[in-house]
């Protein structure tokens, strides 16, 4: 079974499935690479959760999205409870509103996956062997220590071809780890996706958007919380 990550640090990662944008695709933007609102919803979620999370003592750090997962983001909450927080929140969610960026379209209801995220342990086709991991100097903010030494890492898995970055940690090590992490979501996407494990793709959140069984609503541009199951 699939738990967040155990003591006081749990990685959750925020999706909207294929299937949900199939449902209402935006013309404006070529599979989410711009903004539409989708990613948007997915943002305004981890903001959401951000914000809950300080209430709660925690912290919570968003890091940088995943690309090759369209409108999906990776957060990691920290702190005494993380675990437990995190649990709290997964499954699917509920956004109730107007898109922002298509304000004539009728529909109201915006579902998001919220899944623990897979440790690269729990992959199978991620070795170590596969992955070429590349040392890189960091950009944008950071810090001066950051910026200063080459403490972000570029990983290859050479088997797919998948790249993943990491520049959210202070040490290269640190920054290595989660690299790996990245790729091990992003090698089970394309599993699911591929129907190659159709066990996971009936548990995973990012495919089975149970809209009757929303754990958590929110309502409004504002994203207030009106449920909580």
């Amino acid at each position: 079974m699939l738990t967040p990550t155990a003591g006081r640090h749990a990685f959750l990662s925020l999706s909207c499935a294929r299937g949900e944008w199939s449902r209402s695709p935006c013309r404006a933007c070529s599979w989410c690479r711009r903004p539409c609102v989708f990613r948007w919803v997915v943002g305004q979620l981890a903001q959401a959760y951000a914000k809950e999370a300080a209430q709660a003592g925690l912290s919570c750090e968003l890091l940088d999205a995943m690309e090759e997962l369209p409108a999906s983001l990776l957060i990691r909450i920290k702190g005494a409870g993380a675990s437990a927080f995190a649990r709290d929140r997964i499954g699917t969610v509920l956004w109730v509103g107007t898109s922002p960026f298509r304000p004539r379209h009728k529909r109201r209801n915006w579902f998001v996956g919220v899944a623990p995220a897979l440790l690269p342990e729990q992959v199978p086709d991620l070795r170590d062997a596969d992955i070429d991991f590349q040392a890189m100097r960091s950009s944008g903010p950071g810090g001066q220590h950051v910026n200063k030494t080459d403490s972000a890492v570029r990983a290859t898995h050479r088997p797919t071809g998948l790249v993943a970055t990491a520049q959210e940690q202070r040490s290269q090590h640190a920054n290595r780890k989660l690299a790996k992490l990245k790729l091990a979501m992003m090698l089970e996407q394309r599993r699911v996706a591929a129907g190659e494990d159709m066990q996971r793709e009936q548990w995973s959140v990012h495919q089975q958007l149970e809209r009757g069984n929303a754990v958590r609503t929110y309502e409004g541009t504002r994203f207030k919380l009106k449920r909580v199951r």
